[in-house]
This record gives C-alpha cells, sequence and structure tokens, in this order.
C-alpha cells in the first residue's frame, strides 16, 4: 500500500528549505529529502513533528492511495 506525502508542498508554503525543516523535526536534510522523494518512510513520531511544524493533520501531509486504504466495517 504506497504511502504518499505533501512535505515538499508544504514546505514550500511554509516557506522553509529542507535543511530548516529537518532542524525543526531532528532530522537531516538528507532525510527530509527522500521522505520528499518517497524513498524513505518516517517512524510516526517523525511524521507527526513534521505535521506539527506545518500546523496541519497528518493525514493532509501522509495519505495512503489503493484500496487498502477503504475502511471495512
Amino acid at each position: 500500500m504506497p504511502l504518499h506525502n505533501r512535505v515538499k508542498e508544504h514546505r514550500a508554503r511554509c516557506g522553509l528549505n529542507q535543511q530548516q525543516l529537518g532542524g525543526q523535526v531532528g532530522a537531516s536534510r538528507q532525510t527530509i529529502s527522500l521522505i520528499e522523494r518517497g524513498d524513505y518512510h518516517p517512524s510516526v513520531l517523525l511524521a507527526l513533528r513534521i505535521a506539527r511544524v506545518f500546523d496541519v493533520p497528518l493525514e493532509e501531509v501522509f495519505y495512503l492511495t489503493g484500496e487498502e486504504t477503504d475502511e471495512k466495517a
């Protein structure tokens, strides 16, 4: 189930570069770059920190696609 993100879009909206975002969330610039490209999936803690910096819900930054995302009754 593919995990996608909008880190780059939110980062641009907040006027942050990768180094600045990494500093605020305790990650390297390289880690932020990997996350933005979809080559690395952050831990829940890191994902929450990133969403908090952007002041948006986690689901606005990270989201799943595909049938697996449908809620089961």
